[in-house]
């Protein structure tokens, strides 16, 4: 990485030490009965000082009985509470109802078959979600996620295990490949394509298209075409005599097992097998777009992975304690599955501020252009895979908008003085600062 990149951390630490001073004295100066007898020069130096007070306050609040107005004597979820501590008791600098934010794969209906399961969270659930659905699915070894297109694109995470992929190409050629955890995939709209779970144990993947209304219960299946067309019909297309027809299948099959296949190798020898365009990839192989202490970033689009057109991706992981930074997306809403650990995010918008938790399974949105972050707040690594419908991968740091703006700018709107203005990188990459 450049060198900008490698000592960010250090200088994060230095900004930290200098902030926390601040706050500490700022805190023993204001408090919110002397805020209001405080000149006009002073308030915007209060207001800022104040959301610390505030915070403090709302904190023994939580502790004791200073606010009644903050006690619950009725019914609780106490396990999805203690979930979702900000939701239930917000930071101060929430503010105003905004649009879903998150959502859980645990609270969605499974649909389990011989051979293994399949849920979704979908704009049905997640409405804000107008441009991206996701499905998570599970192939015991040698089942199928039978033969199959949509209306959508198709863009893959391996959560677990190993499986073979096929699609078809418009030109006939067919493309075969294996992936395991970490891996891609992208079938394009339209090329019919298939999934087997491999040995030893089979596979479990995050499925993302770009369609927030698609259902994985709506799309083409080979089963359903050939049950419901006349088997006259389907003899003269094939060739055949109607009594080589009557095993076909007269129910859509979905998911269901089978023998484990041939060897890649083998497969991949047989006639009209295409190398290229390649369909899968391998994103554990690629180096992090970004690495420092507190974690590191791995970026895929269609600069990177070039058959990927309209569906981009990025896996963080972020280090206990360590903060995706203040960010945004301009061309693109986000939509992240949390694959482990522990976070919370806030996502800010024109109208409103939500701090929303998350754990493993959730599912996080953030519409197109507004400012979030991600924080983890267990003592695991937090990893999480964001997903975004476009091929071209684009961000915006608000640390790198304010170092690059003149500084009499940033001195004016944030009442920064040009030394603490200095500190703040200049570096446009994606970074997650340590703890």
């Amino acid at each position: 990485m450049s060198e900008p990149n490698e000592t960010r951390p250090a200088i994060q630490d230095d900004i930290r030490v200098s902030e926390q001073q601040e706050s500490k004295s700022g805190t023993e100066a204001f408090s919110r009965r002397t805020f209001l007898g405080v000149g006009s020069a002073g308030l915007a130096t209060a207001a800022l000082t104040s959301l610390v007070v505030d915070a403090q306050e709302r904190g023994n609040i939580a502790k004791g009985e200073q606010d009644h107005s903050a006690s619950n004597p009725g019914p609780e979820n106490k396990p999805l509470l203690d979930e979702n501590p900000n939701s239930n008791f917000p930071p101060p600098t929430d503010y105003g109802n905004i649009i879903p934010v998150w959502y859980s794969f645990d609270l969605t209906h499974m649909r389990i078959q011989e051979g293994g399961w399949t849920n979704q969270v979908t704009q049905t659930v997640l409405p804000s979600s107008t441009d991206i659905a996701g499905v998570r699915m599970r192939l015991t070894a040698g089942s199928f996620r039978e033969l199959h297109w949509h209306t959508s694109d198709e863009w893959a995470y391996m959560l677990y295990g190993n499986a073979r992929v096929t699609v078809l190409n418009p030109d006939g050629t067919i493309f075969i490949g294996d992936v395991g955890k970490g891996d891609l995939w992208y079938f394009p709209a339209g090329f019919p394509h298939s999934i087997q779970g491999l040995g030893p144990d089979g596979t479990e993947f995050m499925l993302i298209f770009n369609q927030g209304d698609f259902s994985e219960d709506n799309t083409f299946l080979i089963s359903d075409w050939v049950a419901h067309t006349p088997p006259s019909v389907l003899s003269r297309n094939f060739g055949l005599p109607e009594s080589a027809l009557r095993k076909l299948p007269t129910n859509d099959l979905y998911i269901f097992p089978a023998d484990l296949p041939e060897s890649l190798a083998q497969d991949m020898a047989r006639d009209g097998v295409s190398s290229l365009p390649k369909y899968t990839w391998k994103l554990g192989d690629m180096a992090p777009k970004s690495r420092t202490r507190g974690g590191e970033i791995r970026v895929a689009d269609s600069h990177s992975f070039v058959a990927a057109k309209n569906i981009s991706g990025a896996v963080a992981t972020i280090k206990p304690g360590g903060l995706r930074e203040m960010h945004w997306h301009p061309n693109a809403s986000e939509w992240q599955y949390y694959i482990s650990g522990k976070g919370r995010m806030t996502v800010v918008l024109p109208h409103g501020a939500r701090t929303m938790d998350f754990n493993a399974n959730d599912v996080g949105f953030v519409p197109r252009i507004a400012g979030h972050y991600i924080e983890n707040t267990g003592d695991t690594d937090l990893q999480v895979l964001e997903v975004f419908a476009t091929g071209d991968f684009q961000e915006i740091s608000l640390n790198n908008w304010i170092r690059r703006m003149p500084p009499e700018m940033a001195m004016a709107h944030l009442n920064l003085d040009a030394n603490a203005i200095s500190k703040i990188s200049a570096d446009p990459g994606i970074y997650i600062l340590p703890r």
